[in-house]
Order: structure tokens, then C-alpha cells, then sequence
């Protein structure tokens, strides 16, 4: 038994006239009245999107034109010997090049030879130029005076899908034709045509998806159609269609959405576990994510519904879903999907990415909260203020408060490490409490920190009184000392991490700082660089160290030891001295702790 050769539906079914080409009518009416009006062009270009018909309508365009009996509205007839011969493929006023594989100056030489002979039968010669934008400079140089002084009865068709590469002095010659995606509507009805004239069993809804994941190009739906129906032998359903294009069914969307309006998060992570066990990847997900909550924004103003481009079965289903949820959470969502589909790439752990994105959008109405605003719709951002994380809770340290000697053993090493963050929790919460403001006398000198007081009600005279009283009293000059050194150190530094300046933090914190005399700090960097950087705080850094000694006179001095720092070992060995001025570089409060315990450090 001999099979009748099977042949694809995009070759079976490719328009042979002007008025059977899907979603052009702007181009082949403009072709038609030039031929009716005979006022044809020398040379044309075809651009546009792959699969749109640039090829078809060039080879409609030769075939018309040679017509012996066109039909009054311009189409070929489709019965005469010129027709005939189209059709079978053996006319011999047709030639097709393809500039992809034929691109060099021999190919285009040999092609203007061909063009000094006029044709044995017809009018015209047409020579039809496929993947133009393949010619090499040298080719289309060759080219450019045959096209544009050509023999009256030589007609040149190029099509292109990347007119930008094409060079000016071409595209001046050529009457240019721009070729649009085929709309999802028109993709729907010509695959309902094909299928009612196959005898295929088609939903409409199924067809949409097909036009959907075509994306305008009407030869890649074609060959989806014959590549379902070999799947499904003959019928296509909604449900076999989304499995054999490995399409997330929107309904996953809408349960999707609904869980986190209802803010559950677990809902959400346990929907999306069911469709990473189905095959289907994080990024796929979280596009067609974005694609659903645009679809959701472009339903809830009317006037943009248009845009929806879904089936009729679910044009209902957005519209209900939009009408319920408020356009800012939609805005925020979309912003976060797009971030999360930039950094999806460079996730390690790509399900947790994904979760997390689930996480925040389930939690995003409690962030934003959308506001009217002199009657006008704001979206305002909702802050609560951040509480520490609660840490063990250990007994405050007893004080004698009649006694000047410290009740508390002289201790040789504070027992606390470089990177305790329990530490100034502590001091703050437990151990530090509100003291009266002692005499002057019973301090050797004023520290940075103000002692808390009871909070009175003053009148902005009185608030002036007490600054200047607290002003008279921080007058006199604070002795430099390797403690007090370290911890205004440690405060500008502090300041440096509030402020936009946290780069260059840790070239402040691996200097090394020594006192040269009463007014002099000496400040020693491993390299130049680390010199440059603090080099170009200096006018905020004297600032601060003058205001914090209350001494004027105070200035400071670089020096770089390179030799030093490259005979440093990686992991550096402190002694109890330098781990103390390091911990009070980072944690003032401890010095101001040392100071109430009354505690000596034995080093």
C-alpha cells in the first residue's frame, strides 16, 4: 500500500492569492492598486516578524503580474499558463535566491547577469531576494546600480526580518513594505478554517493557546496544529493542548492569587510545590506570573480591556478577579516579579528564590496600603518600628553607690569577645539605668555620653538655659588618651555605616591609631590606598575629634607602613590591651561601664 506523501499544513495551506493572506489587508491592498492602476515599483522590501508572509506576498506579487487574465480586483486567475506554471513550480519568470546561503559578489554578479535578458513569455521577470540582510558590503555594493537603473521588464522583491542591517543606499531604492505580527484573533479563525477543512475536532480555547504561544507568527501556530493533532490523533482540548506546550494552566494563576489576597503564605508554597512536581521551572513560573497580573491591570480599566488577549472562557473569570483586588498591590507585585526574574538567574537555590517571592507578595497588603489623597488614589508605605531581637536576660551587677571604691575584684582580661552583640544589648538594657548628674569633682574628666535625667516639661527658654549650662560645663579639654581615642574612633565609624559612606568603613576600622603628643594623634594605614580613603575624610574627621576632646588644637597625621601590614599574618594576635581598645572602638558603653564598676584593667 502506497501512502500518500504527507504535507505540512503551512505549505498545504499557503494562500495563493492576495485575498487569502491572514492579517495583511494593509499591504495586498496596496499591491493590488498598484497592479489595477498599473503603477508598479522597479524594486520592493519586505520587512517584518518571521512567519507573517513577506515570502507568500512576494511570490503572489510575480505571479499576479504575470497573470494573462486578471480579475477585475486585481488577482491573478489562477488558470492560465503563466498561473499554471507558477503553481507547478516551473515558470521560468520567477527566480528566488537566498541571500543566507548565496551571499558573496558572485552570487549578485551572476544574478545581474541574468537580468539583461528579457523573458520568453509575460511581462515581467521577477527576481525574488530571500534573507537580504545576509549580503555581504561587497555584494550589496554590487548590487546597487542594477537596482536602481533595472531593465523595464525586471522586478526585484527582497524580504528581510532585520531591516536595520540592510545599508541606506539600499533601502532608498526600495519601496518599503513593514509586515505586522498576525493578531491572536485572526491566528484563532484561520486555524478553525484549517481544522473544520482537516476534519479535526478543535475548542477555541485550545486554538488561543496555540495563537498565544505562536506570538504572531502564523507558520510556527501551523506547526504546533500538526504537531497536536499527531499527539492527540485528531482532537484537540484544552487539557491535552496546555500538556503537549508545556503550558501552566491558568487556573494555578487564579488559586495563586486568591491565597495570598487571603495572606497564606503556606497555601501559596504548597501550590507552588504542586507545579515544580508537575516539570515546570522557577522562571517559567514567575513570567507567567506577571503575564497573569498584567492581564489582571489591563482588565480593571475598560477602556484597556481590549488589550486582554485570553480566550472567551476566561475573559469573565479576569474580570471578576480584577474588580477585587486594588491596583497598588498589583504595581508592587509587578515590581517584585521583575526583580525576581533579573535575580532569578543568579540564585543559587532557585526554589527558595521563588518561595520567597511567593512569601512577599502573600504579605504585601500588610506593607502597602492604598490612601486617598485630595481625591486622588496614593500609595503609601505602612513602617513599624523595629524591635531588637530578645536575648537571654542575665542579672544587673550590684553597685554600692555610698562607697568610692569599687565593690567588685580588680579584673586582669574583660571577658568579652570582639563580636559580641549581646554585649551593648545588655549595657543598655539591664546595667546602664538613669543616674543623677555627679559633681564635677568626681570625675577626671567628661565623658561623650550625657547622663540620662527625668524628662521635664521646659519651655524653649529653659531647653536654651540647660544647653548653654551643659555648653559652660564641657568646657574644659579632655585629656587624649588611648581609651577616649579609641572610642571617638569607633563613633565616627558608626557614623560613617549610618551615612552612605559604608564602603569605605573598613579601611577606618584596619588603621592603627597612636598618640604623638598631647595634641597630635598619628593614624597608620598597611597601604595608600587605605591612606586616600581616609585622606578624603579629613575635614569631617578633625571636626569630629576637635568636638569630641573639646580641644581646637587637636589635629592628626598619616603615615602608610607597607612593609608592616605585608609582614602581618593573615589572622592577627591581639593582646588583652589592644582586644579592649578594640571592643570599646565598636562598643563605647563598655568604657562608660568600666568607668561606673569602678574596674581596673591589669594588662
Amino acid at each position: 500500500m502506497i501512502m500518500d506523501k504527507f504535507i505540512v499544513s503551512a505549505r498545504k495551506y499557503r494562500p495563493q492569492n492576495f485575498s487569502t493572506v491572514v492579517g495583511q489587508s494593509h499591504i495586498t491592498t496596496t499591491l493590488k492598486n498598484a497592479i489595477k492602476n498599473n503603477q508598479l515599483a522597479h524594486a520592493f522590501l519586505f520587512c517584518g516578524p518571521r512567519g507573517v508572509g513577506k515570502t507568500t506576498c512576494a511570490r503572489i506579487l510575480a505571479k499576479t503580474i504575470n497573470c494573462e487574465n486578471r480579475t477585475a480586483d486585481g488577482e491573478a486567475c489562477n488558470i492560465c499558463n503563466s498561473c499554471v506554471s507558477f503553481d507547478n513550480g516551473s515558470s521560468l519568470n520567477i527566480h528566488e535566491l537566498d541571500a543566507a546561503s548565496n551571499n558573496s559578489v558572485d552570487d549578485i554578479r551572476a544574478l545581474v547577469d541574468q537580468v539583461r535578458f528579457a523573458p520568453q513569455a509575460g511581462k515581467y521577470k521577477v527576481y525574488i531576494v530571500d534573507e537580504v540582510h545576509m549580503l555581504s558590503a561587497a555584494a550589496f555594493n554590487a548590487f546597487l546600480k542594477t537596482l536602481e537603473e533595472p531593465p523595464p521588464f525586471a522586478i526585484f522583491i527582497l524580504a528581510t526580518t532585520e531591516k536595520h542591517k540592510i545599508i541606506p543606499t539600499i533601502l532608498s531604492r526600495c519601496q518599503i513594505f513593514d509586515f505586522k505580527r498576525i493578531t491572536n484573533s485572526d491566528t484563532v479563525e484561520h486555524l478553525h478554517e484549517i481544522c473544520e477543512k482537516e476534519h479535526i475536532k478543535a475548542d477555541k480555547t485550545a486554538l488561543h493557546i496555540i495563537a498565544q504561544k505562536s506570538e504572531g507568527c502564523l507558520r510556527d501556530s501551523l506547526s504546533i496544529l500538526d504537531k497536536i493533532v499527531s499527539f492527540t490523533n485528531g482532537e484537540l482540548t484544552y487539557s491535552n493542548t496546555l500538556e503537549h506546550l508545556n503550558i501552566l494552566d491558568e487556573d494555578y494563576y487564579f488559586r495563586l492569587i486568591d491565597a495570598m489576597q487571603n495572606q497564606s503564605a503556606g497555601d501559596a508554597i504548597l501550590l507552588y510545590d504542586e507545579i515544580n512536581r508537575k516539570g515546570f521551572e522557577g522562571d517559567l513560573v514567575l513570567n507567567g506570573f506577571a503575564e497573569f497580573l498584567r492581564n489582571l491591570l489591563v482588565s480593571k480599566d475598560p477602556k484597556v480591556a481590549v488589550l486582554l488577549e485570553v480566550s472567551e472562557g476566561f475573559k469573565q473569570r479576569y474580570l471578576e478577579a480584577a474588580f477585587k483586588i486594588n491596583d497598588s498591590w498589583l504595581l508592587s507585585a509587578l515590581n517584585i516579579l521583575n526583580e525576581s526574574e533579573i535575580n532569578y538567574r543568579l540564585a543559587k537555590n532557585k526554589r527558595l528564590h521563588v518561595e520567597l517571592t511567593f512569601i512577599k507578595l502573600s504579605y504585601l497588603n500588610q506593607a502597602l496600603n492604598l490612601v486617598n489623597d485630595n481625591g486622588q488614589l496614593a500609595k503609601k508605605k505602612q513602617l513599624e518600628s523595629v524591635r531588637p531581637v530578645s536575648f537571654k536576660v542575665i542579672s544587673p551587677v550590684a553597685v554600692n553607690p555610698i562607697k568610692k571604691e569599687p565593690v567588685l575584684p580588680k579584673i586582669k582580661k574583660p571577658e568579652i569577645s570582639l563580636k559580641d552583640n549581646e554585649a551593648k544589648l545588655i549595657i543598655e538594657k539591664e546595667v546602664l539605668k538613669p543616674e543623677a548628674p555627679k559633681a564635677a569633682s568626681d570625675h577626671t574628666h567628661v565623658t561623650h555620653t550625657i547622663p540620662k535625667t527625668k524628662l521635664t516639661k521646659l519651655t524653649s527658654l529653659e531647653k536654651i538655659r540647660e544647653k548653654v549650662a551643659l555648653e559652660n560645663k564641657n568646657n574644659h579639654v579632655i585629656e587624649l588618651n588611648e581609651e577616649e581615642l579609641y572610642i571617638a574612633w569607633g563613633l565616627y565609624i558608626e557614623k560613617l555605616l549610618n551615612s552612605n559612606k559604608k564602603p569605605i568603613v573598613s579601611n577606618f576600622k584596619s588603621a592603627k591609631l597612636k598618640i604623638a603628643d598631647e595634641n597630635c594623634i598619628e593614624i597608620i594605614t598597611g597601604t595608600s590606598l587605605q591612606q586616600k580613603f581616609i585622606e578624603a575624610e579629613r575635614g569631617d574627621l578633625i571636626e569630629h575629634l576637635q568636638s569630641h576632646f573639646n580641644n581646637r588644637y587637636l589635629i592628626y597625621t598619616l603615615r602608610t607602613d607597607e612593609n608592616e601590614h605585608e609582614n602581618n599574618p593573615k589572622e592577627e594576635v591581639l593582646t588583652s590591651k589592644q582586644q579592649y581598645l578594640r571592643i570599646i572602638e565598636e562598643y563605647p558603653l563598655v568604657k562608660q561601664l568600666k568607668d561606673q564598676l569602678g574596674m581596673e584593667l591589669e594588662w
